[in-house]
């Protein structure tokens, strides 16, 4: 039983932490401007990007980081969290490659951190500890 709550401890905080990554980078793609963004170090990519594109996939991350957290939190559909949880791990892997192909590794392995973050949700919600309820 004890293994069990750390578990869901352990769950609930990578949802969290991954909540709030999916957040900053939402609101950051949403609403700053993409030229201001292409010129900062990791935001090189989307000079070659479409603003429409930039901020389809900052509204993409909004939804992430409430499908991380709501649908358990309120006790609605929380299938929702290994769904947006494995929604996260195809972002990363888009996001890796796009970093990757700039040369920016160091970005790769954040995004390959998050990832791992994500799968352990998606593993872990759906089979491991699931929402009963």
């Amino acid at each position: 039983h004890h293994l069990e709550n750390l578990v869901n401890l352990a769950l609930w905080i990578a949802a969290g932490l991954l909540a709030v990554i999916a957040l900053v980078g939402g609101v950051t793609k949403t609403f700053v401007p993409k030229e201001r963004l292409a010129a900062q170090r990791g935001g090189e990519w989307t000079g070659h990007a479409s603003a429409g594109f930039v901020r389809t996939l900052g509204v993409l991350e909004l939804l992430a980081a409430a499908g991380l957290i709501l649908p358990a939190a309120l006790d609605i559909a929380p299938v929702m969290v290994p769904v947006t949880a494995v929604c996260w791990v195809l972002l990363m892997i888009g996001a890796m490659i796009t970093h990757g192909r700039l040369g920016q590794y160091v970005l790769v392995l954040g995004n390959a951190l998050y990832l791992s973050l994500a799968a352990f949700i998606a593993v872990g919600r759906s089979t491991v500890e699931p929402f009963t309820g």
